[in-house]
């Protein structure tokens, strides 16, 4: 049972966690770029693949549990690092990007240095770029945060299961 619970676990870290941090990266420039539309399907990404990403740490207790190393150092230390994604996600990241959206802080005026629209003008950017600066700190921090854990889960310091 260890078997298919692992793979249940991999395959939800990678198709529900995946682009959440794909698409979390991606905001902070769509915030620059001014494209309302875009900004919307980035947080609806996030927010449904991060509903979604529960399954990980579900499949994930039902490995360490099959396998018996639940009490092990690397997954605890495993543990606590996806309940510090996941908090960092819930409080920052995902009012960040809803705080861009409500406040239409997005502007429709031309601006130099922003990404060309398809008639070549530039679109609109952020007047302060503070705030989507910390989004892109907290973004990148949820994301090593994921590193973290697959380096940990991969190499498995301290474990005894021999695999």
């Amino acid at each position: 049972m260890s078997a298919v619970f692992l793979v249940i676990h991999v395959v939800a870290a990678i198709l529900a966690v995946g682009p959440v941090a794909v698409a979390a990266s991606m905001f902070p420039p769509a915030v620059r770029w001014g494209d309302p539309v875009v900004l919307r399907l980035l947080y609806r990404i996030c927010r449904v693949y991060a509903l979604v990403s529960i399954a990980v740490p579900v499949f994930g207790f039902a490995v360490a549990g099959s396998m018996g190393v639940t009490s092990q150092a690397w997954v605890l230390v495993s543990i606590a690092l996806t309940a510090l994604a996941a908090v960092v996600l819930v409080v920052f990241v995902l009012p960040g990007q809803r705080g861009f959206l409500d406040a239409e802080a997005v502007t429709a005026q031309p601006v130099s240095g922003a990404a060309p629209s398809e008639g070549g003008e530039s679109v609109g950017v952020v007047a302060d770029r503070r705030p989507v600066s910390r989004l892109g700190m907290t973004t990148g921090m949820f994301n090593l945060l994921w590193v973290a854990v697959t380096v940990i889960m991969i190499v498995r310091p301290g474990s005894t299961t021999g695999v």
